[in-house]
């Protein structure tokens, strides 16, 4: 039987609003992402130390609130902030594209609230296993970026609907969890892909599996 997209699975409560404040999440962090984006472009760019040895070229903004291992005892707020800082256009269109999809799905099938719980948890955790290993590696190195975020929300949501079909590209019908192994679990593998925070990809999306699993299990999903 098909419920009522007014609900919440077992909760009953509505899906509509953004903590009851009438806001849609979705919008909410795309519309975040850009104002930080148009900060990053406007602040004022030069050559910064990361670490005792080596520099970045970048701007004032990304360089702190960027995540920089070696700085995090420094600067704890960028577990949070990295989130909202993209390298350049297509990084940001990349992420917020798919979190416009993928995050608007989620939001109606489990609700607002548990949405934007995923996509914090999601990132923030990703954020911290970036850090873990760039503390057991290198940690004069700097993360920025949705992706673990994101990640955690495509992990929620293919546990939920693994068969959804997905237009690759817009013209290439295939189900979520081909593009989910092809896509998201290949670029969580660290040296597939070079120069991506492969370890905040990980920690997103086995965040986002967690979630899933758990909404699916005590049915707070609406199908």
């Amino acid at each position: 039987m098909r419920r009522s997209p007014s609900r919440w699975g077992s909760g009953g409560r509505s899906t509509r609003g953004f903590f009851n404040f009438g806001i849609n999440p979705v919008f909410a962090i795309i519309a975040a992402n850009l104002v930080f984006y148009i900060a990053t472009l406007i602040a004022a760019s030069g050559k910064f130390p990361v670490g005792t040895e080596k520099f970045i070229i970048t701007d004032k903004f990304t360089y702190y609130l960027g995540l920089i291992p070696y700085y995090f005892t420094e600067r704890p707020w960028t577990f949070f902030t990295a989130m909202f800082i993209h390298i350049d256009f297509w990084h940001l269109f990349g992420n917020m594209i798919t979190l416009f999809f993928f995050g608007s799905y989620l939001s109606r099938l489990v609700g607002n609230t548990r949405f934007t719980i995923v996509y914090f948890v999601g990132g923030i955790i990703g954020n911290i296993v970036y850090l873990v290993f760039g503390l057991l590696g290198d940690s004069a190195t700097i993360a920025v970026g949705a992706s673990g975020a994101v990640y955690a929300v495509a992990g929620a949501l293919v546990v939920l609907v693994p068969n959804l079909r997905i237009y690759l590209y817009f013209l290439f019908p295939m189900p979520l969890w081909v593009v989910i192994i092809i896509f998201f679990v290949l670029w969580s593998i660290p040296g597939v892909i070079p120069g991506i925070a492969w370890q905040a990809h990980l920690g997103g999306l086995v965040v986002g599996l967690i979630f899933g699993y758990y909404f699916r299990r005590k049915r707070l999903a609406i199908y």
